[in-house]
């Protein structure tokens, strides 16, 4: 047999290279007119033949590709690359026998041959080929793709392999490193900037934004941009341009399956499970054992929180693979978030175990041997999971906690809550984001709730935080979501819950400040009907928060407009599957006029903040701010301009001008009396009446601050200082109180509050308050067994023997000590009355 090695004529090889850039812009029926013409005119190239079949494949139209294929082999029954297009072709028509087989095919012919005359493009084929059959993913990038490379640097298909191995195994830092290489040598390249864009899907949508206008651009047609589009505007509750977008796709291809399986997936959202079928069967035409079409829809459910129908599809995806590792890993997440965890467990372990590369897989294994440890606390329809330690010193108060939050809450919104509700608090914030989005380093959550399973950071000392508030707001979300299943809008879950934080304690919550009302004035204010997407990967963490600012901002007004009874209707319809803006417009408004009304009632909020306050803020051309004299200029001009009182305030204490700076605070105190953020004037105030001595003052400062912030931990413990010195021991057990709900691990607090109740004849505070002092390592453990054995002496003897013997093992010599000791065991060695009386 003479195999034809696919030599090219100049001429040729022209035609070639401008039928394969009308095939990237998208002109997929020209390139195959140009591919069948020049076969036809006897070129004998596979080049040709692949451009056609590819070209078939582009259009939908997999049963000629499949057709066309055979006969190919027969000429090219050597050519790797060709043999692995092969296998996308007959996996696309739902040949798994014959795939499989051109597989095999790659591997013997490779073996046969010498690496070293082995081209660019067939190394790559062969790197795809092992992937498929087992091989390691590390040994494929180093020893093909990455010697692909080193022969050609200008293989495209290497960097593209390169990169779809990386997004494979969850290691997207990789793949944008990857394609962005190849960005450097294909830089109009639609393939290129889509795989660049799948790499920043997770972690930076205005990114992933940019390089599929930029794929768009220059091929309107390219499927995978669309499909990841409909992707991101399925995410942020687009769905009508969700839909413009699969048609785009669908125009060009009638059956490309992850087209169909989104366009199921819309049908499932709104209600339609007639059409949501028909889509399905749709988009399993060609292969209707394809796992993927039932990962796609349920992975993107799971994203709504509908982890049951998530999961269901799942298991039909496993049905048609069990070795579908996207589906089992997948499947494990959505168990674990069902709280569902044994079989959540094992499937990741069984996942790590078949696949030691899959990212998400490692992180929960490795996750499951950290919980191990954890101490589970179960009270009143809870299951509560944390460390040992913080369980045994503050456990007791979060599950008292969640028991009101379920108590009001579930009676304020009408809901029946017959299961157990798992919640899971990490010290690790790494662990936590495992737990939670199943990869570490993502920030700017303090906890998140799934329905029926809740998972947050433990309190951070460095990270000062109201863990009750969070708890509260988290415990809100069950209540909402399992009233509507799941199946509710972002904007309004995440409103409901800030709401009813504001509503257990006015100084939780979110409230109104500068750089609201500066993003709400310049009209960053976000539609009602778009709200959701403002959750959806913003750019800092300050538009995270705004978002929920927003949110709750929306909720309050719908409350205060239509009533709580028309938010509690909206919720019902939710949970029968009626789409959002349907059931909002039938029990408020058409969605229009809400988001007309409500942007001005955002709006009018905005300006009443400080109505006093001048807001101006110059350019650094108009004021130096670094010159004094500059900015006392533009004071006296604008005396109440609030950038110039806090920067003449920076100046003064830098100059520990302390008299000079209490004119400046108290101003913005008196304009701007709620401002309780960052850098508020009533924190800097009283650190100066403390330079000065002036502790009455300071006290005062730092009480209404107290009152107003959720979370000004330092402001507490000064108080609780302070309030020491001068025995006014209730204000200790508030201050106390306060601190704990930030930080509940500190031993100084619990120091504070037992001797406090000790003074105020508050045994069982005191004794409960020592008890935990004891668990956090005290610097003076002695004193401390000898407060318990002191105020345990009548109530429970026992007990007080050991501490007193506990501190006298420390301290042999301590005389109170022994004294107190001697008492315990004069007491025991007397009859009580009723001893006595017996003994008669």
């Amino acid at each position: 047999m003479v195999l034809v090695l696919g030599s090219m004529r100049p001429g040729q090889a022209a035609g070639l290279d401008a039928s394969r850039e009308q095939f990237r812009r998208g002109l997929y029926s020209v390139s195959l007119d140009a591919a069948e013409k020049a076969i036809a005119d006897s070129a004998y190239q596979p080049q040709w033949r692949m451009l056609w079949i590819e070209s078939l494949l582009a259009l939908g139209r997999y049963d000629e590709a499949a057709d066309r294929i055979d006969s190919i082999l027969i000429q090219y029954p050597l050519n790797l690359t060709l043999l692995k297009l092969a296998h996308t072709v007959y996996t696309d028509n739902g040949r798994p026998d014959l795939a499989r087989e051109m597989l095999e095919k790659i591997y013997r012919i490779a073996s046969a041959r010498r690496l070293a005359f082995v081209t660019s493009n067939d190394m790559v084929a062969l790197g795809q080929a092992l992937l498929l059959l087992g091989a390691e993913p590390r040994t494929v990038l180093r020893d093909f793709y990455n010697r692909a490379l080193q022969n050609d640097p200008n293989c495209r298909e290497a960097y593209l392999a390169a990169g779809d191995l990386a997004i494979a195994k969850q290691d997207f830092e990789l793949a944008a490193e990857q394609l962005g290489k190849a960005l450097a040598r294909f830089s109009d390249d639609p393939d290129v900037h889509c795989g660049l864009a799948r790499a920043f899907y997770h972690s930076d949508r205005r990114a992933m934004m940019e390089h599929l206008d930029a794929a768009l651009f220059v091929n309107p047609r390219h499927a995978p941009s669309l499909i990841l589009l409909a992707e991101h505007q399925i995410d942020c509750e687009d769905h009508d341009g969700a839909a413009k977008s699969l048609d785009r796709v669908l125009a060009v291809n009638p059956w490309r399956p992850e087209a169909w399986a989104y366009r199921a997936l819309l049908a499932h959202l709104a209600g339609d499970p007639n059409e949501a079928t028909a889509c399905r069967a749709k988009a399993l035409k060609f292969r209707p054992l394809n796992p993927l079409v039932d990962h796609r829809i349920g992975t993107k459910l799971s994203q709504k929180y509908r982890f049951a129908e998530g999961s269901a599809h799942q298991r039909r995806a496993l049905q048609a693979d069990p070795n579908f590792i996207p589906a089992r890993i997948q499947l494990a997440e959505d168990l674990l978030r069902l709280g569902d965890d044994e079989p959540g467990w094992t499937l990741a372990r069984q996942v790590a175990d078949a696949d030691p590369y899959n990212v998400k897989a490692y992180n929960l294994a490795t996750l499951r041997d950290s919980m191990s440890k954890f101490k589970t606390l179960e009270a009143d329809g809870f299951v509560l999971r944390m460390n040992e330690l913080e369980a045994a010193v503050y456990g007791d108060r979060a599950l008292a906690l969640l028991k009101q939050a379920r108590s009001q809450l579930c009676e304020k919104y009408g809901l029946q809550l017959d299961h157990s509700v798992i919640v899971e608090l990490f010290p690790n914030p790494q662990d936590f984001a495992v737990r939670t989005f199943g990869m570490p380093d993502v920030d700017g959550y303090l906890g998140v709730c799934f329905g029926n399973v809740i998972t947050a950071n433990s309190p951070k000392a460095q990270r000062p935080a109201n863990w009750e508030a969070v708890l509260w707001h988290e415990f809100a979300h069950v209540v909402t979501l399992n009233l509507t299943r799941n199946k509710m809008p972002r904007w309004l879950s995440e409103g409901i819950s800030v709401h009813e934080e504001l509503q257990r304690n006015a100084a939780w919550g979110q409230r109104m400040n500068p750089t609201y009302r500066r993003m709400i004035l310049s009209g960053e204010l976000t539609p009602v009907g778009k709200l959701s997407g403002a959750f959806l990967n913003p750019p800092t963490p300050v538009h995270l928060q705004f978002a929920y600012y927003q949110s709750a901002l929306a909720v309050e007004f719908l409350i205060e407009r239509f009533g709580l009874d028309a938010v509690k209707a909206i919720l019902a319809d939710l949970g029968d599957g009626e789409e959002i803006n349907a059931t909002l417009t039938r029990h408020t408004a058409p969605l229009a006029q809400i988001e007309q009304q409500f942007a001005a009632s955002a709006r009018k909020r905005a300006e009443g903040l400080a109505p006093d306050v001048d807001w101006e803020q110059p350019s650094t051309e108009q004021v130096d701010p670094g010159n004094p004299e500059a900015v006392a200029e533009w004071l006296a001009k604008r005396p109440n301009s609030f950038w110039a009182l806090q920067l003449q305030v920076r100046m003064l204490l830098a100059g520990e001008r302390w008299e000079e700076a209490k004119e400046p605070l108290e101003k913005l105190i008196d304009l701007y009396p709620e401002h309780v953020g960052e850098g508020n004037a009533y924190g800097l105030l009283a650190a100066v009446h403390r330079a000065l001595g002036e502790t009455e003052r300071e006290r005062d400062v730092l009480s209404n601050l107290a009152e107003m912030s959720s979370d000004a931990a330092d402001a507490y413990m000064r108080l609780m200082e302070i309030a020491a010195e001068r025995k006014s021991w209730d204000q200790v057990i508030e201050n106390a109180e306060r601190y704990l709900a930030v930080y509940p691990m500190l031993g100084r607090v619990y120091e504070s509050l037992g001797r406090a109740a000790e003074e105020l004849g508050r045994s069982e505070q005191a004794v409960d308050a020592y008890r935990r002092l004891l668990l956090l390592e005290p610097a003076d453990p002695v004193e401390v067994h000898y407060r318990l054995a002191r105020l345990l002496r009548h109530s429970e003897p026992a007990d007080a023997r050991r501490h007193i013997l506990e501190a006298l093992a420390d301290a042999p010599r301590f005389r109170e000590g022994h004294r107190l000791l001697l008492e315990l065991l004069d007491a025991q060695d007397t009859p009580s009355s009723t001893d006595q009386g017996g003994a008669q």
